[in-house]
């Protein structure tokens, strides 16, 4: 590794790049950057040229991702590919995504700047959307880029009544074209990605970096409970069918399931009664339930549990329950080879390895499917993502970017590894 890196590896300078990308924004006052916006398109063409600044050759592929590639020597060879995405949820943090962005431009920068081309490519990816905040589909751009893509979803509607295919042809692509954006898994050695850990088990633990073994699979329930609305003054209290009441029963099942065994987490994040008025026993109810695990097999175990605990509760109370699976996906270990380069980049930084899972879904489980994935977690105050609070340190950040930095000049492609 050479002995000075880029100043861009600094984490003021890090900090710098990471508020200049949060100032492009649909939100004033706030941080709000969806697929196929304006704002995207400012901030591709921010990224687009911070990837050239740094000796990297640069486009915007045909779903809008951003990629830069940062040639081998030889040319030509396949590349270890870093990245995150630029998009964000609406009243975003600044650190979600971009943060895995500035830091692998970084990190070619220091090659770029000391004359060093490994025998393998860099490629550094702007993922165009990751959150699905838009139109409710989540990791369009790693989808496009792994070949999963499904077009049916360019039918969606966003909460203007504009359609994800007019959306990208009012950005200036052609939706029938998304195919092209398609990589094979022979342009890939591995997937590496830094990113912050949205939780707090880092800062309980006082270390600014962790080693992620696995992104948690989740599956998602839309329960729709149905009994009978009466008037709140007249029904006896024996006598109801009060849709809202057995929904409440279910949350309360779907939290002690989840707290049954370590590593689970379920959540009830939405609940709606219907007709919702104030003198009115609800006839109707619906919720939202999302569980997620590192392991399938016991994520598999809670979804079976918590659906017969909604019928269980339904049935005592004499409602009826109709639970639609709304969204599934394995979890995604990360590579046993890609996790040891990770943990001994930590080391050589002087730090303990903390290995951990992540619970919330990234893209690297969609590019899982054509290349092994490694990620770096960096240290957030209080644990809080999703959130204007979101907040990194500048000396977490730039701990984070060293420990990337020596992952990728220590990587070695696997014909060549020990």
């Amino acid at each position: 590794m050479p002995t000075t890196l880029s100043p861009l590896m600094t984490g003021a300078a890090l900090q710098a790049r990471i508020l200049e990308l949060a100032a492009i924004s649909a939100m004033p006052g706030g941080l709000t950057r969806v697929f196929m916006s304006a704002e995207q398109r400012r901030a591709s063409q921010l990224v687009l040229g911070w990837m050239q600044q740094a000796g990297m050759a640069a486009q915007e592929d045909a779903i809008g991702n951003v990629i830069g590639r940062y040639d081998s020597d030889p040319p030509g060879a396949p590349a270890v590919l870093l990245g995150s995405h630029l998009d964000s949820v609406r009243d975003a943090g600044k650190w979600d995504g971009p943060l895995g962005v500035v830091t692998a431009i970084a990190c070619v920068d220091a090659l770029h700047r000391a004359g060093v081309r490994l025998p393998f490519a860099i490629e550094v990816v702007g993922f165009s959307d990751e959150e699905g905040t838009r139109f409710g589909a989540t990791m369009l751009g790693s989808r496009a880029l792994t070949g999963s893509f499904d077009h049916a979803l360019l039918a969606l509607k966003d909460r203007d009544g504009v359609s994800m295919a007019d959306a990208i042809r009012a950005y200036g692509l052609d939706p029938a074209r998304i195919g092209d954006a398609k990589r094979r898994p022979e342009d890939f050695l591995g997937y590496l990605e830094l990113h912050i850990e949205q939780g707090p088990v880092l800062e309980r633990l006082r270390l600014p970096v962790g080693c992620v073994t696995a992104i948690a699979g989740a599956t998602r329930l839309l329960v729709t409970i149905t009994g009978q609305a009466g008037h709140a003054g007249t029904v006896p209290m024996q006598g109801r069918h009060d849709a809202l009441a057995a929904a409440a029963g279910c949350v309360l099942a779907v939290e002690g399931r989840a707290v049954m065994e370590d590593g689970l987490v379920a959540t009830v994040g939405r609940l709606e009664a219907f007709p919702g008025a104030v003198n009115v026993i609800p006839g109707r109810a619906e919720f939202t339930v999302d569980m997620r695990a590192a392991d399938d097999a016991a994520r598999l175990r809670m979804d079976a549990d918590i659906r017969a605990a909604i019928e269980r509760v339904c049935a005592r109370r004499d409602v009826t329950a109709s639970i639609v699976q709304t969204h599934a996906l394995p979890a995604a270990p990360c590579a046993p080879r890609l996790q040891r380069l990770i943990a001994g980049a930590i080391e050589a930084e002087g730090l303990p390895v903390r290995l951990l899972p992540s619970g919330a879904g990234h893209d690297a489980m969609e590019i899982a499917a054509i290349a092994p994935i490694g990620m770096i977690f960096v240290r957030c105050r209080g644990g809080i993502s999703h959130n204007p609070a979101e907040h990194a340190s500048e000396a977490d950040i730039e701990t984070g970017a060293r420990v990337l930095y020596r992952a990728i000049t220590a990587f070695q492609p696997p014909e060549s590894a020990p």
